[in-house]
């Protein structure tokens, strides 16, 4: 029978060969106290000697002992687990792999994969299925119960796939399913040993995680059955991944150490290896199928899964307790029970038989070792939701280093065990339910999909989202990724950045993407381009000398909104825009609530304490926000956006939550008129019913109206019907267009990499074009200036400039930029802030609803009503309807109602006038 396995002790090896010749030596017996305590992470500490003695009095022998000292006892049969907060593994001991070639300098050290150095006795109970007795096999090749996983197979299959991988068998793999893979410049680069540089990576790096993709496993031929194991068993297998790569880890530094490579020489090269020992190293599995989480089931449990899914809250950092201390009250005696499958068993009574004294065991918080965890809710996107269905969600448990990547908003890519736990009918009570909760302990997580434009990075930390690990996939594949991580993929991200710098270079480029965008919707010219100068947004600035606190921040967001009749296609370019937006979300006015849009307040079910969820905008924090029906939300509503589209934050104050959240994204709204179609008789004050303060605050302001053309209504109509035959829309004159993967692309390149400055000639055209929209309202006829641009004009024209530059890939802003930003904010303007009774333009109608015409009638009618009730004389007064007549009788243009009404209310504001009775019997009187 082969001897039973050592476990490392944190102690020199001669200190612990004199503890074990001097244990052999010492009488048996079982005294009260014992010479032993643990450190405070966890490591029981011995003394040279193996007699017993009282800890208040250690020999002189005994090193680095505690100021305060407790006996130590570990009970028969207790093993150390694996530490990892996501693996709940039914190993009883991890499988350790004797280091090679330290025997000439007296150490003979066992590594462990879970780095703690318990020194614990072994187990006196049968591990493994394979029954107890006499066999040539060691215990470690047994298999696990209850699977089809032989450790000693799985150990060697890993070790022979990291030391034998190359690329060759992945392109091999992906040639066989269809999937397009990159095209080798010559035999040697298929032929490199991909994850021996991983490690090299790993120890320079100082990471722990290695992210192991299960599509390797499977293209490797010795490996297929490990990547079936791993997906049936991940509890069992990734375990023993973990210590496979500890000790290759060691190997691979004592090869480079043997070497003489750079920094590997001498002490420095054993500080580094001493280093490795300390660590606890990871295995990350990710690339598997994706499942639709409404498809996991029963069946799924305990097995390794992959789900997409929309984060919509997490949680503060939670401390996950992974091993308890325990101190007996009447003798001080010391117990340390590690967590089993998410449970920590507390003991009764003292297990000294000495003493056992019931119900005087206690915990000791300090000594309690703790991870961190965190709970994150996994919403279904509103793209994978069946017709008629509401959204599920799925809780996610993340550990240790994945703890605070993801944020609310963020779409995921999560690899994790799916498990299950019984609810009690009462945390008092023992009793269970039949029902069971299900839960993802997450393994990995990927950021973002490769379907969506990427969100803005200067919304994102200063570190950037960089996922945890060696040889995965980051957040969207930065250029900082080194060479062996873009092996994979470096062909062909090299074709579509080269592909994407011939689109830059094309004279009419800018053309081109705007046809692309939603090219199923005809004409609307202008209306596209302003919507893909929002998709790319200008640049994020914060002014170092504006200000205290490090300045001002001014937004690069554009907003957009569209105004116009039934059946422009409104609502059809808003869900297209949804599709590619990143962090997009698509809300209806109506539907919309304020604390949908902003934040709300819930009771969290498992803490059960007030939490603050996310809304839309603050879901879209970085992205774009797109709102249908603008105009049919409730003032309420409408209210909290004010604050959004300026200062790009959310202000809250509620259930004794006052706090700040950040809403930095773009607002693309599309509203109808009052009467539905819109009235070019009125300004676009009266045709909406949105307040001007909010109407002024978009960047752009498109009318979309539905103008009476034969020509046009033929093509229209041709474009139509070509959809409904054959989807092949008529784009005119058979120009190309885009498709939206390469048009996503292309803006995401530009988003992530394109960060344009002014010129200064682009300056100077700015400050001229700004000027010139000045001068529109000069009329010497008059001495009153219309006012047609504010500072907000040129803001936007500045961030339409940086977005224009940024569509070319270039790093300038140049005059072309400035010209083509003048020229949509002057269109804009002249359809939107154009009195429809002079004709002339007044950014006033816009921006306080009241243009100059208005307020000249409204004086006049003002003058004449004073001068009316002077004329009455006394407190007389004059009827309501009869005052209105004769001030149509007087006026040569036509004054509605609404206007008189106006003039009144400004009248009794201003305590000149009063108006007594009601309705018929109205009288307006002089106030004396």
């Amino acid at each position: 029978m082969s001897s039973p396995l050592k476990f490392p002790s944190s102690d020199p090896p001669e200190a612990d060969m004199e503890g074990e010749q001097s244990m052999q030596n010492a009488p048996q017996q079982q005294p009260l106290f014992l010479a032993a305590t643990p450190s405070a992470s966890g490591t029981p500490r011995r003394g040279g000697s193996g007699t017993a003695m009282l800890s208040s009095s250690p020999p002189p022998s005994a090193r680095g002992s505690e100021p305060l000292e407790f006996p130590s006892y570990v009970p028969a049969g207790a093993t150390p687990k694996n530490r990892r907060g996501d693996i709940h593994s039914s190993l009883s001991l991890t499988p350790t792999a004797r280091r090679a070639g330290r025997a000439a300098d007296g150490m003979d050290l066992d590594m462990n994969s879970d780095g703690t150095n318990l020194q614990l006795p072994p187990s006196s109970a049968p591990n493994f299925s394979v029954p107890d007795g006499p066999s040539d096999e060691p215990v470690e090749i047994r298999a696990i119960w209850g699977t089809t996983v032989n450790l000693a197979e799985t150990m060697k299959s890993f070790r022979e796939f990291m030391l034998g991988f190359k690329p060759k068998y992945r392109i091999t793999y992906d040639r066989s399913r269809g999937v397009r893979t990159r095209t080798l410049h010559n035999p040697e680069e298929g032929e490199f040993l991909l994850y021996e540089t991983y490690l090299r990576r790993m120890r320079q790096t100082g990471e722990t995680n290695l992210n192991l993709d299960m599509n390797n496993l499977a293209a490797y031929p010795r490996s297929k059955k490990l990547h079936t194991q791993l997906t049936k068993y991940p509890q069992e297998v990734i375990p023993a991944m973990d210590q496979v790569l500890k000790d290759l880890m060691l190997e691979v530094a004592e090869q480079d150490q043997q070497a003489d490579m750079e920094g590997m020489t001498g002490v420095e090269g054993e500080e580094e290896i001493a280093e490795i020992m300390s660590k606890v190293y990871k295995i990350r599995p990710f690339g598997l199928n994706s499942v639709n989480m409404r498809e996991l089931n029963p069946t799924d449990t305990d097995k390794l899964v992959c789900i997409k899914g929309l984060v919509i809250r997490a949680t503060p950092v939670i401390p996950d307790m992974k091993v308890a201390f325990f101190r007996c009250l009447t003798c001080n005696h010391t117990v340390q029970v590690e967590i089993d499958r998410g449970k920590i068993d507390e003991p009764q009574r003292c297990p000294r038989d000495v003493c056992a004294s019931v119900g005087t065991i206690s915990l000791v918080h300090n000594r309690c070792e703790f991870a961190d965890r965190q709970v994150i809710r996994l919403q279904e996107t509103p793209d994978a939701v069946p017709d008629g269905q509401t959204p599920h969600t799925v809780s996610l448990s993340v550990y240790d280093e994945l703890v605070d990547v993801s944020k609310p908003g963020d779409r995921l890519a999560v690899t994790g065990i799916f498990r299950s736990v019984p609810v009690r009918v009462n945390p008092r009570q023992r009793t269970l339910k039949s029902l069971f909760k299900t839960f993802l302990d997450v393994v990995h997580i990927r950021l973002g999909t490769d379907d969506r434009l990427g969100l803005d990075k200067s919304t994102r930390p200063a570190g950037g989202d960089r996922i945890p690990g060696v040889g995965g996939v980051g957040d969207d594949g930065d250029e900082d990724e080194s060479p062996l991580e873009q092996e994979k993929r470096q062909t062909r991200r090299a074709e579509m950045e080269t592909r994407l710098k011939e689109l830059s270079q094309r004279p009419d480029v800018y053309e081109l993407l705007s046809r692309s965008l939603a090219p199923s919707i005809w004409a609307l010219e202008d209306v596209k381009k302003g919507i893909l100068l929002q998709l790319f947004g200008g640049t994020n600035k914060s002014i170092s000398r504006g200000g205290g606190a490090g300045g001002p921040r001014y937004r690069g967001d554009i907003n957009v909104l569209l105004v116009g009749d039934p059946g422009v296609s409104k609502s059809q370019i808003l869900s297209y825009v949804h599709k590619i937006a990143p962090r997009g979300v698509y809300t209806s006015g109506k539907g919309s609530s304020a604390v949908g849009l902003t934040a709300y307040v819930t009771r969290d079910p498992d803490s059960k304490q007030l939490v603050l969820e996310s809304g839309a905008l603050v879901l879209s924090d970085g992205g774009v926000c797109c709102i249908d029906e603008f105009d049919k939300m409730s003032d309420s509503t409408r209210s909290v956006l004010h604050e959004v589209m300026e200062q790009q934050t959310v202000s809250i104050a509620k259930a004794g939550i006052i706090t700040t959240l950040n809403a930095r994204t773009s607002i693309l709204a599309a509203a109808n008129p009052i009467e539905s179609s819109y009235n070019r008789s009125k300004t676009i004050a009266m045709n909406l019913d949105l307040p001007p303060t909010l109407i002024s605050r978009f960047d752009l302001l498109y009318l979309v109206l539905d103008n009476v053309d034969e020509a046009l209504d033929r093509r229209l109509a041709q474009h139509l019907v070509g959809l409904y035959l054959e989807d092949t829309p008529d784009h005119g004159s058979g120009q190309d267009i885009l498709p939206m993967d390469e048009l996503s692309a292309y803006i995401s390149y530009a988003r992530s990499r394109i960060n344009p400055t002014i010129t200064e000639e682009a300056g100077d055209e700015l400050v001229k074009c700004y000027v010139t929209l000045r001068k529109a309202g000069e009329d010497t006829r008059s001495n009153e200036r219309r006012i047609t641009a504010t500072t907000r004009q040129l803001e936007s024209m500045i961030r339409l400039s940086e977005a224009h530059a940024r569509m070319r890939f270039s790093s300038l802003v140049e005059l072309a930029d400035v010209r083509e930003a003048f020229r949509l904010m002057r269109e804009a303007i002249n359809t939107s802030a154009r009195d429809p009774v002079t004709g002339e333009i007044d950014i006033g109608l816009v921006d306080t609803g009241v243009g100059r015409t208005q307020r000249r009638l409204r004086g006049d009618m003002r003058k004449e009503l004073l001068s009316l009730l002077e004329g009455v004389g006394g407190t007389r007064g004059v009827r309501y309807q009869e005052a209105f007549k004769k001030m149509e009788e007087q006026s040569s243009a036509k004054i509605s109602s609404q206007e008189f009404q106006e003039v009144i209310r400004e009248l009794e504001q201003e305590g000149l006038v009063k108006v007594i009775g009601e309705r018929e019997r109205r009288v307006i009187r002089r106030v004396e």
